[in-house]
C-alpha cells in the first residue's frame, strides 16, 4: 500500500533521475523541458530546486532526506539549473556539455538565460569555492574583474526603504508638475532627478538618475488604501485627483 502519494512521486522521479544522470556523465543538469523515457525530468528537478530554496521548517521546504538522495546522484544537482537564481555555481559544461554545444542547441530564451548565468559566475568569482572555479575554468569561464567590481559597488549601495522611495516619488512628481503644469504623468515616463553625492576623497558630484515616475504613480494609485493620510495629502497638493 502507498502511504504517501508525494513519496511515491518522488521515488518515481528519483528513478528517472538516475537514468538521466547515467546518460549524462552523472549530472542532473537537465534543461527545464528535458524528458527521459517520456518522463518530464526537467520539470521535476525544477520543482525540487525551487523547494530547496525554501528555508528548512517552512511550508514547501525540501525534506533533508530527499536532498540527500539527490546529492547521492549529483552533489551539484541543486545548482545545475540554467537560471542565475537556481544555479549560481554550476558550470554549463557539467555532464559533458560545453558552452558551444549549449549556445548552438538552445532556443533563444534559454540561450539568453545561460548568458546571464555565465555572467553571474564571472561577476561572483571571489565568492565561489576553489573546486567550483576549477570546474568553470575547465569550460573556459574565467573571472571578469570589471564585473566583480561592479557587483561589489552595487551591493555596497544603501538600500532604499519604502518611505524613502515615496519621498523620491513625491519629489520627482513635484518637479514634473512644476515643469508641465499638470500631474498627468504618462505610464512609461521617467523623470530625470539630480542628486549630490560625496566622493571617497570628500569631493561632491552631481549625479542624474531617471526615476520611473509614471510606473511609481500608477503603483501608488493601486495601493492608495495603504498610503498614510500625509502621503495622500502630499499627492493631492500636486493635483493628483484620486488622492
Amino acid at each position: 500500500m502507498i502511504w504517501s502519494v508525494s513519496d511515491a512521486r518522488f521515488e518515481a522521479g528519483l528513478d528517472w533521475a538516475r537514468v538521466w544522470a547515467k546518460g549524462h556523465g552523472g549530472s542532473l543538469a537537465a534543461p527545464a523541458r528535458a524528458s527521459v523515457g517520456g518522463y518530464a525530468i526537467g520539470t521535476w528537478l525544477s520543482e525540487l530546486r525551487a523547494a530547496a530554496q525554501v528555508p528548512d521548517g517552512e511550508p514547501g521546504a525540501l525534506a533533508p532526506e530527499r536532498r540527500r538522495a539527490l546529492e547521492e546522484i549529483d552533489p551539484w544537482w541543486c545548482r545545475c539549473g540554467r537560471s542565475p537564481a537556481s544555479a549560481p555555481t554550476r558550470p554549463p559544461g557539467c555532464g559533458g556539455w560545453t558552452p558551444t554545444a549549449w549556445s548552438t542547441g538552445l532556443p533563444y530564451p534559454e540561450s539568453e538565460q545561460l548568458g546571464r548565468w555565465v555572467q553571474a559566475q564571472r561577476a561572483g568569482w571571489p565568492g565561489l569555492e576553489e573546486d567550483q572555479r576549477d570546474l568553470l575554468s575547465a569550460v573556459g569561464i574565467e573571472e571578469d574583474r570589471e564585473l566583480v567590481a561592479a557587483k561589489a559597488a552595487a551591493e555596497a549601495k544603501p538600500k532604499v526603504s519604502r518611505i524613502d522611495r515615496v519621498q523620491q516619488g513625491l519629489a520627482a512628481l513635484a518637479q514634473f508638475v512644476e515643469r508641465e503644469r499638470h500631474p498627468r504623468v504618462p505610464r512609461p515616463h521617467k523623470e530625470p532627478v539630480a542628486a549630490v553625492e560625496a566622493e571617497p576623497g570628500g569631493e561632491e558630484r552631481v549625479v542624474v538618475s531617471h526615476f520611473a515616475l509614471g510606473a511609481w504613480l500608477n503603483n501608488q494609485k493601486a495601493r492608495r488604501a495603504k498610503l498614510t493620510a500625509g502621503q495622500l495629502a502630499q499627492l493631492a497638493e500636486h493635483g493628483v485627483e484620486w488622492a
